[in-house]
């Protein structure tokens, strides 16, 4: 890799944590209301825990392999550890400090007091000895540390209490090492007796206040927390394998006891209790990251669910029913009129789960199949239709993605129930994880069998559909419908991949369809044709894509990416990429959508995905590129993209060094684009409310 390759990109994990520090931006602005801010301050914290049971860990990995090749920006892994490390520790202690003296201020002012115990009342310290007594102390679990008892297995992300104790008449010399892990299945807040605000402390402080009660006998000299990250990313091979859920249920106990890369502790213990948990542990010292406040910030996501405090939050915006639902009709009625675009959470989830339910109860359904990666748990209404569909003998085939990530034993328990169910449960592709997000109901109607297909952007989860922006289209267009059938006799069967009418998929074709889009766009810009490249999606890392946007930027194409997290590009360098614009949003709502925009000279293309620009979306998943054929289809897409373009309270333009600088309205009218969206849905359903020729009614199931 030489200096001037290595110029030409931005390291993958350090513009992942620059992503964080945008969601860690959000908790410190104070235009937010407060508990939102909150809200952010512990995605922050829960988006960290989850980069270092992953990225830091492979990394560790490629050393401990002897791996000294560098990424695209030139940096070996060793380099990029430190880097990362650093920058992670520089990040934390922000957070810990946002949290101290305004997180914590703020909510007290507003009548949400976190009370340490040097400050509880008599009666407060009272409830607690009773709750303690009753409800904590018959959980607990001390473990001595000692020659005759290696330290023990700790779980991670669990918070934990190293308690030195003195035995009766030893000197320091003979000091104890105890362990006592604070309860994950108790609340992290404890509430404590109502006054004039609600009043709460951590569990872990009512836990050490009263470790006399575990230690008869012995003084406790010193008590400090610490946290453990252990590694969660491992290597699944499913070649031969005998049993699938059986080798993943294996490999998930594997992550339990997996070696830490990440040691948490408590900023005031001392250095002797600190070496000995090091050592204890195994780890090095540059695993450990001394923290000044809570641990594990994530049991305050309980202050902002707390009714009564609605004008900390966000204003409600519940999502819309699109206008086309305004008369009492089926939903396949609707969908055979023509193409239909739900853009989530501006737009209901609601008919997505309606034809699900309606395909389940429908006579003239005959068959149902669908991609899964991620639900909503227990309850999820996608999963009960399919359960439903398959009770009533329907056809129902389910490819179940088991190995998304954490979220592979909620999957394996979903399958075991669709299978019990009389369903077809699928695991997905030799080598392959299963990403595509599709839906295919076949139904026999007076005119012959019709296909009604729902391709998306986003999981099948009507939980996040709710906080997630997502693209998803609804047709019962031919093409379309033949060309559903096909992906699923490729990835259910032995077919090969078909000439399909209109879908490109990964990893066959979308790689060599996107570059090939790209260079058209630079070909037209060359011939004095109309131009561009408009594109929204999470991450853009895969440098064969990059170079190409580079080339198209030289030959004249203005490009203009909005990409949410991770991007190795370099945008806005002379003689490379200086007509690329990328921008970043962070706000109320994840971004979570993918679509692209080319010019194509005129002959406008408009394209949904599933996939990220990312090297494991196209030629390690399983994906789906969807052309839109719909011109008002097509052009809500544009309007949408193009108006986060106009974005200045919430965006941030990427630099060329890899930083971001946040947009601000200066002299113009401020302008949010997911406030803007959300208006524009509302607006056309109280047209369309307030039209004699139609009325807002829920949609009816199927007969």
């Amino acid at each position: 890799m030489t200096a001037k390759a290595a110029q030409r990109f931005l390291n993958r994990e350090l513009s992942w944590l620059e992503f964080n520090g945008r969601v860690l931006e959000e908790a410190r602005d104070p235009a937010n209301p407060l508990l939102e801010r909150v809200r952010f301050q512990c995605i922050f914290h829960s988006n960290l825990d989850e980069f270092f049971m992953v990225r830091v860990a492979a990394l560790h990995h490629r050393i401990a392999e002897g791996d000294p090749e560098p990424d695209r920006a030139g940096l070996a892994p060793a380099m990029q550890l430190q880097a990362v490390l650093e920058k992670a520790q520089a990040q934390r202690a922000e957070a810990a400090r946002l949290f101290r003296d305004e997180l914590l201020p703020a909510l007290a002012a507003a009548r949400l007091k976190i009370v340490p115990p040097a400050d509880m009342t008599r009666a407060q310290r009272d409830h607690l000895d009773w709750y303690f007594a009753n409800e904590v102390y018959p959980v607990l679990t001390p473990i001595a540390v000692d020659e005759e008892h290696p330290f023990p297995h700790l779980p991670g992300l669990a918070v934990n209490l190293a308690v030195l104790l003195r035995p009766p008449g030893e000197a320091k010399a003979g000091l104890r090492l105890a362990l006592v892990q604070v309860p994950g299945r108790l609340p992290g807040l404890v509430r404590l007796p109502d006054g004039s605000a609600l009043f709460f402390c951590w569990l872990s402080d009512v836990i050490r206040d009263r470790l006399a009660v575990l230690f008869a006998g012995y003084r406790v000299e010193e008590v400090a927390e610490f946290r453990l990250t252990r590694d969660a990313e491992f290597e699944f091979d499913d070649e031969g394998a005998r049993d699938y859920l059986s080798q993943l249920e294996s490999k998930l106990r594997q992550r339990r006891v997996a070696r830490p890369v990440r040691i948490e502790y408590e900023e005031g213990m001392s250095a002797g209790m600190l070496e000995r948990i090091r050592k204890g542990l195994e780890v090095e010292e540059a695993a450990l990251f001394p923290v000044r406040g809570p641990l594990d910030p994530r049991p305050l996501l309980a202050l902002t669910e707390i009714s009564g405090y609605d004008e900390l939050r966000y204003r409600p915006q519940p999502p819309v029913l699109p206008p086309a639902f305004v008369e009492e009709r089926t939903i396949f009625d609707v969908i055979r009129e023509g193409d239909l675009l739900l853009h989530h959470p501006y737009d209901s989830f609601e008919p997505m789960i309606e034809l699900l339910r309606c395909a389940a109860e429908d006579p003239d359904v005959l068959a149902v199949k669908q991609i899964l990666y991620r639900t909503s748990g227990a309850g999820s209404p996608v999963l009960q239709a399919l359960l439903g569909a398959a009770e009533r003998g329907k056809q129902v085939t389910v490819l179940m993605e088991l190995t998304a990530r954490f979220d592979e034993e909620r999957n394996i328990g979903w399958a075991r129930d669709l299978e019990q169910a009389g369903a077809h449960v699928l695991y997905g592709l030799s080598g392959l994880k299963t990403h595509a997000k599709i839906a295919l109901v076949v139904r026999r109607e007076p005119d012959g069998i019709r296909r009604y297909v729902h391709f998306g952007t986003g999981n099948y989860n009507e939980k996040t559909a709710r906080v997630y922006t997502d693209f998803g289209l609804l047709t019962a267009n031919d093409e379309f419908g033949q060309d559903a059938s096909g992906f699923f006799n490729t990835i259910t069967g032995y077919s090969e991949a078909p000439l399909f009418n209109r879908l490109i998929m990964a990893p066959i074709g979308m790689r060599e369809a996107i570059l090939g889009m790209i260079r058209r766009e630079a070909d037209r810009a060359r011939s004095g044709q109309r131009s561009g490249i408009l594109a929204k999606m999470n991450s853009l890392v895969d440098p064969a894509i990059i170079e190409e946007l580079y080339a198209a930027s030289a030959a004249g194409v203005a490009i203009r990416l909005n990409v949410r997290g991770i991007c190795c590009l370099r945008p806005g360098v002379p003689g490379l990429s200086e007509n690329i614009r990328v921008i970043s949003i962070v706000d109320r709502y994840l971004e979570h959508s993918r679509a692209f925009v080319f010019q194509n000279g005129g002959e406008v293309e408009v394209l949904l995905s599933s996939a990220d620009w990312m090297p494991r979306n196209l030629d390690r998943r399983v994906e789906l590129l969807v052309p839109l054929l719909d011109g008002r289809v097509r052009d809500r897409i544009i309007g949408a993209l193009e108006a986060q373009f106009s974005d200045n309270r919430k965006s941030r333009l990427l630099l060329p060094d890899g930083t971001y600088q946040r947009l601000s309205p200066g002299k113009s009218q401020p302008f949010r684009v997911q406030e803007e969206l959300y208006r524009r849905a509302a607006a056309e359903r109280d047209r369309l409310q307030s039209s004699p020729q139609g009325r807002f009614v829920p949609l009816e199931r199927g007969e």
